[in-house]
């Protein structure tokens, strides 16, 4: 739960939705706020959700993002009692029932926003069956359909050339650098031919050019057809080959077997298929559709957190503690007929798995053989294609063994021929670099020669003239197939251009009609744009005088609540005081005299005459014994007690004589 809320946290931190939330901050959201947060989620993958929910009342909020929802196709888990829980928590801003619903949304924004797009369009609407009779009624109903469709077939079309990676950017950078290759062409090509023109036999030259270029392309799609033929002659070859491997091994199994051994062994193989059809591959198919629904059910269930993994591993263990628990009761009962059974039960459980193992293990060696069987025929194939011939079995073996011992004479004999040929070439090489040399010398006699008649040079001129020749013939053929490269290069390129635009015509024809849609709907968009700012500064101009209102009736509202605590408090001090002065009067005006006892003006007049009386006695009888005085004061005026005994001591004396004359 602690990684969804972390997860949810980071999500509305960042665009489009910017809370500034920590997890402190958004675990602490009342249900309203919580609500508006799901709202706002709602509101960015469609725009239509954008509502204030104190503006709205709570059945239609609940009933509007149930609707969304449910169009989104979210699946809350649970069985029926859950979800009219899940329908209760979101109306009351429950967090076990929104936290998981912020998880999914925020996971698949991007999706969801499509699936709410494609839902406007796409939900049919349900038209009852009388209304259906009426003519216009069915014909406005087949119209929507068919424009439903057509927006379907838009749509695909749409997603497909988005994901095919065209963009007008790319398509406008290709057509600028192909026009400027075209630009460099024409220069190029009119330069060739100013420098070609002045040439003899101009225009035969480019006629046999042509000429040459068509027998050319003629010539590589000749070969490209005989490279096709070789490819289905190959194919072919192959093909007969397997079909005659397989009548082979037909007519050899048919000529070493009997009819009894045939019975036989067809009777094992539809043993094997009846086997394999009614027990194995059923049991495999049920286990394949169990795992199928299984997976189906993951899937659709919402993702898991790390507290729901701990709560299945929880309740795992106390199944399997339930079943170690129902295992050792059954253990414990000791029924013999049972452990008859059981041991019969396990030899089946055993016969059956030694039965599927070796199903298993001649399904796999049926499968062995059918892949050396593959490898066989690809190992005779690579022979066939290295040398064209078969691989050798038996007497065709020895015959070709036979054959290669007297190609083995054949091949010393060319061996030794070889060998004096190359005897003989290394004379003749020896013989060349003698003349080599001889050649050297007379060159430089040659050049003594010239020196002395005063001609220095000149059979070095007469060869260079020679080489030059030579290489200017080469370079006039060079030219000449330069100037056929270059035309069958421009051809090329202008059927390239050519294409190109015939190929992009259509895309710019699309992308005019965009650009026109798109301009509309950024002028939509900047109207829509400033209502919403005109309107926004009007709401955050009320807000603001809202919130100032609602600060100041808040302060009144503290400083009532204060008076209003005051003046309680002092309602309850009158009441106390009321309630003893009622008492002290019921006190005073009874009759009973131990009522008028208790009354607190009784026990004033009272300790009023004694002390007055004590005072007369002090007055009067000053000598009489202190003691006797001293026990009198204690007995009307107690200063300490302590257990069961009372005690007069003089210094509680002395504090009755400093009050007497304070007095």
């Amino acid at each position: 739960m602690s990684d969804q809320i972390k997860f949810i946290v980071d999500s509305l931190n960042k665009e489009p939705f910017r809370k500034n939330y920590n997890l402190i901050t958004f675990d602490s959201l009342e249900p309203m706020q919580l609500l508006q947060v799901l709202s706002d989620v709602l509101a960015e993958i469609d725009p239509k959700q954008l509502v204030d929910l104190r503006e709205e009342m709570p059945e239609q909020t609940a009933k509007r993002m149930l609707s969304l929802l449910g169009i989104l196709k979210y699946k809350p888990s649970g069985n029926a009692t859950d979800m009219s829980t899940f329908r209760q928590g979101l109306v009351i801003g429950s967090k076990p029932v929104i936290y998981p619903v912020l998880h999914w949304l925020l996971q698949r924004t991007n999706e969801l926003k499509k699936r709410a797009y494609l839902a406007r369009f796409l939900i049919k609407l349900e038209v009852p069956s009388e209304f259906l009779q009426d003519e216009t009624v069915a014909d406005t109903n087949k119209q929507y359909e068919e424009l439903m469709e057509a927006f379907k077939t838009l749509h695909k079309e749409y997603e497909q050339l988005k994901a095919s990676g065209f963009s007008t950017a790319e398509i406008r950078k290709d057509i600028s650098a192909m026009e400027e290759e075209k630009d460099q062409l024409i220069k190029r090509v009119e330069h060739l031919k100013k420098r070609v023109e002045t040439a003899q036999n101009y225009q035969w030259m480019l006629k046999i050019a042509r000429q040459l270029r068509v027998e050319k392309e003629r010539e590589e799609y000749l070969a490209q057809q005989k490279q096709e033929q070789k490819n289905q002659l190959f194919y072919a070859v192959q093909r007969l080959q397997r079909v005659q491997n397989q009548l082979k091994s037909m007519r050899q199994a048919a000529a070493d077997a009997k009819p009894e051994s045939l019975m036989k062994r067809l009777e094992e193989e539809i043993k094997f298929n009846l086997y394999m059809v009614t027990e194995k591959f059923p049991k495999e198919l049920e286990n394949k559709k169990k795992e199928l629904h299984f997976l189906q059910k993951v899937v659709s269930e919402p993702a898991m957190g790390h507290s729901d993994l701990l709560e299945l591993e929880s309740k795992i263990n106390e199944i399997n503690t339930e079943i170690n628990q129902l295992i050792e009761k059954k253990m414990m009962r000791n029924e013999p007929i049972e452990g008859k059974l059981s041991l019969y039960r396990q030899q089946a459980s055993i016969i059956s798995r030694k039965k599927e193992a070796k199903a298993e293990e001649l399904q796999e060696a049926k499968e062995k053989l059918a892949s050396l069987e593959r490898e066989a025929s690809l190992k005779r194939n690579q022979t066939r294609e290295f040398d064209g011939t078969e691989v050798l079995k038996g007497d065709e073996f020895k015959r070709y063994v036979s054959k290669l011992r007297s190609k083995s004479t054949v091949f010393k004999k060319k061996h030794q021929i070889i060998a004096e040929l190359k005897a003989e070439f290394g004379l003749l090489q020896r013989t060349e670099e003698l003349l080599k040399q001889r050649h050297e010398n007379i060159q430089q006699q040659l050049q003594t020669m010239e020196e002395k008649k005063g001609i220095s040079g000149y059979s070095y001129t007469q060869e260079e003239l020679e080489r030059v020749s030579a290489l200017k013939s080469e370079v006039d053929e060079m030219k000449g197939r330069t100037l056929d490269d270059m035309s069958e290069m421009v051809k090329k390129l202008n059927s390239l251009v050519s294409e190109k635009k015939s190929a992009l015509a259509s895309v710019i024809k699309e992308l005019r009609q965009l650009r026109q849609k798109c301009q509309e709907l950024t002028q939509e968009c900047d109207e829509k744009k400033s209502q919403y700012d005109s309107c926004a500064a009007g709401l955050e101009s009320n807000r603001s005088k809202l919130e100032q209102e609602v600060r100041r009736l808040r302060e009144e509202c503290l400083q009532e609540e204060s008076r209003y605590h005051y003046t309680n408090c002092m309602i309850k001090n009158l009441e106390v005081q009321l309630r003893r002065a009622t008492d002290e009067m019921k006190a005073y005006i009874s009759s009973d005299q131990q009522e008028k006892r208790k009354a607190i003006r009784e026990q004033y007049t009272k300790n009023i005459a004694e002390q007055e009386n004590l005072g007369k006695s002090l007055t009067q009888s000053p000598r009489l014994e202190s003691s006797g005085l001293i026990s009198a004061h204690c007995n009307l005026h107690p200063p300490e007690t302590s257990g069961k005994t009372k005690s007069c001591t003089r210094k509680s004396w002395s504090k009755y004589e400093t009050s007497k004359n304070v007095a």
